[in-house]
């Protein structure tokens, strides 16, 4: 029996926020594959595809120093409000998917 109270999101809405929510990730020091992966448990693979895809929703990440040693940084967040992000951390994390993120 399904709960009639949940809320269904869409696959493009999730995208979307994942996106957010590895940008905020990012953002607040927990800037490697590894680290995102720790912190949310999402796959290496999806980190490394809304990785790839953050410029689609124009927001700037560099990858800085080497491939296996180095880091990601947000040098540009552009038509999104970071401060959205902060304010619903809560909420995106729920459409994401994710109980729980560490502690950023």
């Amino acid at each position: 029996m399904t709960n009639t109270n949940e809320i269904v999101y869409q696959k493009p809405q999730i995208s979307f926020y994942r996106k957010l929510l590895i940008a905020y990730l990012i953002d607040t020091g927990t800037n490697t594959v590894p680290k995102i992966e720790s912190c949310t448990g999402m796959y290496t693979r999806t980190i490394q595809d809304s990785l790839k895809s953050l410029s689609n929703i124009d927001i700037k990440c560099i990858a800085n120093g080497a491939r296996k040693t180095g880091f990601y940084s947000i040098e540009d967040w552009g038509p999104i409000r970071r401060e959205y992000v902060v304010n619903n951390l809560e909420h995106i994390c729920e459409v994401v998917g994710i109980k729980h993120i560490c502690a950023v």
